[in-house]
């Protein structure tokens, strides 16, 4: 049975609704904006992580600055194509998994007292240098939260469990804040889920 409350009774309302609509996306875009913005600044302070994790800055300067680059050319895009036109760009797509594999790994050496007890090898130092540094490599969880504390970015993953692949586990990193990035995670490997628009 359909709810009454589903419809409208007079053109105003229709008119009011679709306005408001409307202004919910203006202010969806400057938040996204505004989100974009504080993501780029953190990104440009995220070169300390790095040197006081020991990197030397002619090791990721490159790189950093090919990420900034990147995030202001979608600052100015206004259709939404640049980013994925640049991620479809095999040498900037990789020179930016380049970096946020860094920066993963500086982040897990400096907060080292937390993650070495979450790692399966010699040494934490060992584990970055052979699993998050290394290209190609699978991300693992420890890697996500270091990825997600690092950048200030909250994460939603779906794992799936059981048997059957029809149960999903949901967690979010940290816990109670509002997802930016949903990832669906299956046997070793992550996919980015993109929320259903209504």
């Amino acid at each position: 049975m359909t709810d009454a409350g589903q419809f409208v009774s007079s053109r105003e309302e229709i008119s009011t609704n679709l306005l408001e609509v409307e202004d919910a996306k203006y202010r969806e875009i400057c938040s996204q904006y505004k989100a974009l913005q504080r993501f780029k600044e953190t990104v440009k302070q995220s070169g300390r992580e790095l040197l006081t994790a020991g990197f030397d800055e002619s090791s990721f300067k490159d790189l950093l600055d090919m990420f900034v680059g990147v995030l202001e050319q979608c600052e100015a895009d206004d259709q939404g194509d640049a980013l994925l036109q640049l991620f479809n760009e095999q040498t900037t797509s990789d020179s930016m998994v380049q970096y946020l594999r860094l920066l993963t790994s500086a982040y897990l050496q400096n907060h080292a007292d937390f993650f070495s007890h979450f790692v399966e090898a010699p040494s934490l130092k060992v584990y970055c240098t052979r699993e998050v540094e290394t290209m190609a490599m699978e991300c693992d969880h420890v890697d996500i939260l270091a990825l997600s504390e690092a950048l200030g970015v909250s994460i939603h993953i779906a794992s799936v469990e059981g048997g059957d692949g029809q149960r999903l586990a949901h967690h979010t990193i940290p816990e109670g804040a509002e997802p930016s990035l949903h990832l669906l995670y299956k046997t070793a490997h992550y996919d980015i889920l993109y929320p259903h628009c209504h």
